[in-house]
């Protein structure tokens, strides 16, 4: 999808933080721009500001939790825009701790909202963009610590999930000609560690203590990487047609290290050729071969 110009982009999670980021850089390019999300005064806010920079945006208040109001969602952009080109499922909460100490109710609030969430979008965006039968691309948005998941235990297995899941359905909808990346940035300024505070009240209580107001000061502080930034570089992304966006390359080293373990691992003996010839569908994926793979992005680091 290198062209982008008129063409219709939804991201879930986009009133705030790096959803609006990417929503920035949407309407940048001359997109026509939808952002959900679930609280009305971010949604206001993220209004606000595309007018205070002279672009155009259109909200959405819906909990992508919740399937029929996603579809409903769907259905108002279709019926206003008569297509959906790209869905950015970008909504997710950043509930961290040791898994031991995580409440029942902590395992059905992160696989709703970071698993269930994005397949929602899928469920009901994906659809539209078949549709027009013209292309289109699908952004999950993953994190580092699916590809290093080293501090944030089910956080880590919610963002691990979404990659297996984009790298599946990239597979499958390349026919078709509609991309699909998994997003995977670094830390990025945005408002991950305060929206765990706004935790809805049938998920209960959790195992872990709430982030006050200082995690979101401690992490302004912090050499991260800009939510306009991580934006730009998810549309490069799309326009370059990554099945992986990754966004911060002092994890490059670790992440080498980790598959090196991985490798390492296999039983250092012979193939069992007739259980490979069985099997071959399971084995890998031209997605996965040298000649598929593009050179190294090269970004231009924004002001």
């Amino acid at each position: 999808m290198k062209e982008l110009s008129g063409r219709v982009a939804v991201i879930t999670g986009g009133s705030s933080g790096i959803g609006r980021g990417i929503a920035l850089a949407c309407a940048r390019a001359d997109m026509v721009v939808y952002v959900t999300g679930r609280s009305p005064a971010h949604l206001a806010e993220t209004r606000e500001e595309f007018t205070a920079r002279g672009l155009q945006v259109s909200t959405l208040e819906v909990d992508v939790t919740d399937l029929d109001a996603m579809r409903r969602a769907a259905a108002r952009v279709e019926q206003e825009q008569g297509r959906v080109d790209l869905l950015v499922n970008n909504a997710g909460i950043g509930l961290t701790g040791p898994v031991a100490e995580a409440s029942a109710a902590d395992w059905d609030w992160l696989v709703d909202v970071n698993i269930r969430g994005v397949g929602h979008g899928i469920q009901a965006f994906l659809p539209a963009i078949r549709r027009h039968g013209e292309g289109g691309h699908v952004v999950n948005t993953s994190s580092m610590a699916g590809l290093m998941p080293v501090v944030a235990g089910l956080y880590s297995m919610s963002k691990a999930a979404v990659i297996a899941l984009s790298e599946a359905l990239h597979i499958e909808l390349l026919a078709e000609g509609i991309g699909v990346s998994a997003y995977c940035p670094g830390p990025t300024h945005s408002n991950i560690a305060s929206a765990v505070a706004r935790r809805p009240e049938r998920y209960g209580g959790s195992g872990y203590t709430s982030p006050g107001p200082e995690a979101t000061e401690f992490q302004r502080g912090q050499p991260y990487m800009s939510a306009e930034e991580a934006g730009e570089r998810v549309l490069e992304g799309v326009r370059r047609g990554d099945m992986f966006i990754l966004t911060h390359p002092e994890f490059k080293a670790g992440v080498v290290q980790r598959h090196r373990a991985i490798e390492e691992a296999f039983p250092d003996e012979p193939l069992d050729e007739e259980r490979a010839a069985a099997i071959p569908f399971l084995l890998s994926s031209p997605v996965y071969e040298p000649s598929r793979r593009l050179p190294a992005p090269v970004h231009a680091r924004l002001g």
